[in-house]
């Protein structure tokens, strides 16, 4: 929930900004730690209670959706210099992921 949607989306995203990622990967930790406290693992058959305050078992369908929009959410409105500056740099960077070109450079330390 927190690490797949940045990762998909710095591959395939060129839009994606640093404080979208950051923001949007943190509320689907926060969201799928949530879900699955009150869900019924936790809060029915850990905690005792009658019944769970969600329902399903599994809630990565809601705290990956909920991750996804919000890196698109908070990178749409990062209007930053640095945000402008991450999104010139991606087609640079797509080739280079994609062709290898250019990273011959990296390999000196």
């Amino acid at each position: 929930s927190a690490n797949f949607p940045i990762l998909f989306l710095s591959i395939y995203w060129s839009g994606l900004t640093t404080k979208g990622a950051f923001i949007g990967g943190f509320m689907g930790l926060i969201s799928a730690v949530m879900f699955v406290v009150l869900g019924p693992n936790v809060w029915v058959q850990i905690l005792g209670n009658e019944k769970a305050i969600f329902p399903y078992a599994h809630p990565a369908l809601f705290s990956v959706t909920i991750a996804f929009v919000s890196i698109w959410f908070f990178s749409k409105l990062d209007n930053s210099a640095r945000a402008k500056n991450e999104k010139e740099l991606f087609r640079a960077q797509n080739i280079r992921a994609n062709t290898g070109i250019g990273a011959a450079g990296a390999v000196s330390h």
